[in-house]
């Protein structure tokens, strides 16, 4: 089996003027009968990052069902849950559910606040339920570990991170860094990360004064991690929707180098993962498929007219889908 692992960040995009729904999805729905997107991605993909573990801990109830529903050899990478990486936004969405009682000010309640928010054994307890069910079926690709903008170098901060890496001892670990402060001390960096087996993600999204600066170059042997964000410099601060974000289309020129880049890792590497998560209307879809023809990688499953219309460059090279009413609908 390939040790090249190539998908989208994320499968369900059913809102927003960014939905995969009638896209890379079809739609209508047909009236009595459920559409499985999971099982329809994963004949067109051999793995998946998971987003929705960012936003509450994994369960292993949901996780079987992950499990179940993909073939053999595909594998979930899974974002950690925001308390592990993002302190103060789950400090900032605890207080929004706390009732007000609990917040009257005082230095009692900050303390309070501040003891909720810290990560402790009971939190990975959790997520190591949450996960046994992928990694028990051989499903489980790696954790991705990914830290805001604001999480810079310093003592405080590494320590912290061997820490959570310590504690996640036994998973492969991707780090995701985004401040110029930890590129500026590369060496220090990567000592660090290397000590604990863990691979720093290279990314992909739009330069700014302290955004990371990378090499691409695969730090450890176990596995090697890249994420394609886009390049929306107009809208990666400002924007009406989150989604307006990834609003972004790379050209098979600009592909191009990292596909020359994953070419060149795999031969390093016992596996690599490569995501795209310029997911608005499914052109994470687009260009990890066009990823994978760079690559000379076959392009499984069908993919419906509608997608082929929105992104002709992939027109002569994917299997073509019936219409909506011939897609094939699961009972549900």
């Amino acid at each position: 089996m390939s040790n090249l692992r190539i998908g989208t960040s994320g499968w369900n995009y059913p809102s927003g003027r960014g939905t995969w729904n009638g896209v890379f999805y079809p739609m209508p729905r047909v009236r009595g009968k459920a559409f499985d997107e999971l099982s329809f991605y994963a004949e067109h993909f051999n793995t998946v990052e998971v987003n929705s573990t960012f936003y509450g801990q994994p369960r292993p109830e949901v996780a079987r069902g992950w499990a179940n529903r993909t073939p053999v050899g595909f594998e979930f990478s899974l974002k950690l849950y925001q308390k592990f990486t993002h302190p103060t936004m789950f400090k900032q969405r605890l207080e929004r559910s706390l009732p007000p009682d609990r917040l009257d000010g005082s230095p009692s309640a900050a303390e309070v606040l501040d003891a909720l928010a810290r990560p402790n054994q009971a939190d990975l307890d959790e997520f190591r339920r949450g996960v046994d069910p992928l990694a028990g079926s051989g499903k489980l690709g790696a954790l991705l570990a990914q830290f805001p903008p604001s999480f810079k170098y310093g003592e405080a901060e590494g320590a912290y991170l061997a820490e959570l890496l310590r504690a996640l001892a036994g998973y492969p670990v991707a780090v995701e860094l985004r401040h110029r402060s930890w590129s500026d001390r590369f060496g220090e960096t990567l000592t660090l990360l290397n000590g604990f087996g863990a691979a720093w993600v290279q990314i992909d999204e739009p330069k700014f004064r302290f955004s990371i600066r990378q090499n691409y170059l695969p730090n450890v042997q176990g596995f090697y991690y890249m994420r394609l964000h886009g390049r929306n410099a107009a809208q990666w601060w400002r924007h009406e929707k989150s989604e307006d974000r990834y609003d972004y289309l790379y050209s098979e020129t600009e592909l191009k180098e990292f596909a020359e880049t994953a070419g060149a890792a795999r031969q390093l590497v016992k596996k690599l993962y490569l995501y795209t998560n310029n997911h608005f209307s499914a052109k994470s879809v687009a260009n990890a498929a066009m990823i994978k023809l760079q690559l000379g990688e076959p392009l499984d499953g069908e993919y419906p007219e509608e997608f082929i219309a929105r992104y002709p460059e992939l027109a002569g090279s994917v299997n073509r889908r019936g219409t909506i009413s011939n897609l094939r609908f699961p009972q549900s």
